[in-house]
């Protein structure tokens, strides 16, 4: 009995709200064609206005649909028109979702708005005057508190929408293809919010803003900001907050990280940067902007495995600065360096291929930077102090003092874009270096050790490292000790030849000529290196050398004379030579005419060839190489004939 009872309240229950539903079924059936369409079209608009402080220009392609929800729809909407310039927002169609139990009781409320396919204008004249100036104050009077109006829709939908940002001052237009945000409005809460994607230069990028104060934001009072970008090429956030009054002014915390600084900045389309390295970069700062100046103190920041600290300055008010104070445990530049490759792939001439320094018009530096160690491809250096000014497409490198090759380097290099090319100057001085790590990992030059101090003095310009080779000009001076000339042992040719002047000197190159001084001066004029003193001393052996070297062709023609100091006769043993071939294998050949010369059984021929009377003197050479008496001589009447004496055995 009780089954039964419960059974029929059941069905009746049911009833009564199968009835319900179909009540306001037909209701809303009902509505649709009892509401007319301006009543909507005002009504949404009204409240669009009440929200937004926005006068929207709806037309009179109104789509409204009631099941199985509320919508209405308009076509080719204008929102922030102040018949001035372009329109702020022109959308193909604006979507209204409507509340259902207020639609019930005939009154049009706004639960959400959707803009569909929406073009979203921003300029900034020469002046800075932007064309949402007024759209701000409208928003901001929208948004005062008022007792008497009701909650209305805090959510605004984006739907493959367009941003179109254009600044007259520095003639740029950016634009944010495919935009898909929700933006929660603060029509209840304080806050704004707004998150989605769109694409920039071909690149997805995931954004979110949010502002805990939207009011004051609007009307330029202090607000909290936060900001996160994600995307490929860069990831950025910020949490801090930001004011307007007097001038804009944003401070906080901030991160931003990429996979390649360089591909980053390749993708924003601002800067290309020049020869290598810019990979891996990573940014942890408090920041400071104002002014078109952003302050970053706290720095840490890391780029290509290098991580450094210190604070920076980036002005973006017109030509683009960077500027700071950077210090680092280590650093390795051999990424920066790499792109630079001074010889051709047979590694026996320069290379050809056109250089430019690209990115270097566009952006201007003065950076100073320390680091306790710095790595230079195989060179290591010590605590190291460099200032680098990069303005008008010339960098400049000014080293305060590197610990260098066991010694100290200091001076300047600097870089300049020219036409077609680059132009390079060096003020370059290393005292107190290792010659042979030093001469080899600037000049790859590996024949020289010892200690010593090296001045290099150049310019050049060319449009290939080959073309700056033969426009090379300047002066280079190197003084050293207590060293040695690797792979050639001077004393040795020396004590050999002057035994025996004619027995062929062999292959010398190997061994070392020790001195206790050297000097080297030259001059540099159009790629030709004129030595206008060089001097050798050493323990057993002198050396002068002078003559002409070719930087274009790296080969060496040279002349000079070498002394044998430690002799057992009572002169010193003097001997010309001359010195040709490329600069990492020369030859050292003496000269040919001093020998035969020293020789006492070639002598005669070069006496001979002065007088013209070679037959003889060839026939007194042979006898005596051979050890034969000489002919007899024939005998006169007033003369008897004496004896021959024994000729000596010629030395060879």
């Amino acid at each position: 009995m009780h089954l039964l009872t419960a059974t029929t309240g059941l069905k009746r229950l049911a009833i009564a709200i199968a009835a319900m539903v179909a009540a306001a079924f037909a209701t809303l059936v009902a509505l649709s064609f009892l509401i007319p369409a301006a009543s909507v079209r005002d009504a949404v608009k009204s409240e669009i206005h009440a929200v937004t402080g926005l006068d929207p220009l709806l037309g009179d392609d109104v789509s409204l649909s009631l099941f199985p929800s509320g919508a209405v729809r308009f076509r080719n909407v204008i929102l922030g028109n102040d018949r001035t310039g372009e329109p702020a927002v022109v959308a193909d169609e604006l979507t209204a979702r409507l509340r259902y139990f207020p639609l019930l009781a005939g009154r049009i409320e706004i639960a959400d708005v959707t803009l569909v396919r929406p073009t979203i204008n921003v300029s900034f004249s020469a002046t800075g005057q932007s064309n949402w100036s007024g759209l701000i104050e409208s928003l901001a009077h929208a948004l005062q508190p008022d007792p008497e109006r009701t909650a209305s829709f805090s959510e605004i939908g984006i739907q493959d929408g367009t941003v179109v940002v254009h600044d007259a001052k520095e003639g740029v237009t950016e634009r944010l293809e495919n935009v898909e945000f929700q933006v929660a409005w603060p029509s209840i809460s304080r806050s704004f919010g707004a998150n989605g994607h769109f694409v920039w230069h071909d690149e997805p990028v995931e954004a979110s803003l949010t502002l805990s104060d939207f009011l004051a934001a609007l009307t330029g009072e202090r607000s909290g900001v936060k900001v996160r970008l994600s995307g490929a090429p860069l990831k950025l956030a910020f949490d801090g907050s930001a004011s307007d009054q007097p001038t804009l002014k944003i401070e906080g915390a901030l991160g931003v990280d990429a996979a390649s600084l360089r591909d980053a900045l390749r993708w924003t389309g601002k800067n290309k940067l020049p020869i290598g390295g810019f990979g891996r970069f990573a940014l942890r700062a408090q920041s400071d902007i104002g002014g078109g100046v952003m302050s970053l103190s706290n720095v840490n920041v890391e780029l290509d495995g290098n991580t450094a600290e210190g604070a920076l300055t980036l002005a973006t008010d017109g030509q683009r600065l960077v500027q700071g104070t950077l210090a680092a445990d280590a650093l390795d530049l051999t990424p920066y360096v790499s792109g630079i490759r001074l010889l051709a792939k047979n590694e026996r001439s320069w290379d050809y291929l056109p250089i430019a320094l690209d990115g270097f018009n566009d952006f201007n530096l003065d950076l100073r930077l320390s680091a306790a160690s710095v790595k230079i491809s195989g060179a290591q250096l010590g605590r190291t102090a460099v200032a680098a000014n990069m303005r008008d497409g010339k960098l400049d490198l000014t080293i305060g003092e590197a610990q260098a090759f066991g010694g100290v380097a200091k001076g300047a290099l600097g870089f300049a874009s020219v036409d077609k090319g680059i132009a390079l100057t060096s003020r370059m001085q290393f005292l107190d270096v290792d010659l042979e790590d030093c001469l080899g990992q600037v000049f790859g030059v590996h024949k020289l050790e010892g200690r010593g101090n090296l001045a290099v003095n150049i310019d050049g310009s060319g449009s290939s490292v080959l073309a700056v080779t033969n426009a090379l000009n300047g002066t280079a001076t190197l003084n050293a000790h207590a060293g040695a000339i690797a792979g050639l042992n001077v004393e040795q040719l020396l004590r050999r030849l002057e035994r025996r002047p004619l027995s062929g000197n062999g292959d010398f190159r190997s061994g070392r000529t020790p001195f206790d001084q050297l000097a080297i001066n030259l001059k540099i004029e159009q790629g030709m290196v004129s030595i206008d003193d060089m001097h050798i001393d050493g323990p057993a052996v002198r050396l002068a050398v002078g003559g002409q070297a070719s930087v274009p062709t790296r080969d060496l023609d040279l002349k000079g004379v070498a002394t044998l100091v430690s002799t057992a006769t009572a002169s010193e043993f003097d001997l010309p030579f001359v010195v040709q071939g490329p600069w990492d294998d020369p030859i050292m050949l003496p000269d040919p005419q001093s020998l035969i010369r020293r020789s006492g059984a070639a002598a005669p021929l070069l006496d001979a060839a002065k007088t013209h009377n070679a037959s003889d003197a060839v026939r007194a050479v042979i006898d005596q190489l051979l050890g034969s008496p000489p002919a007899p001589a024939v005998a006169t009447p007033a003369m008897a004939p004496a004896p021959a004496p024994t000729a000596p055995k010629a030395s060879q």
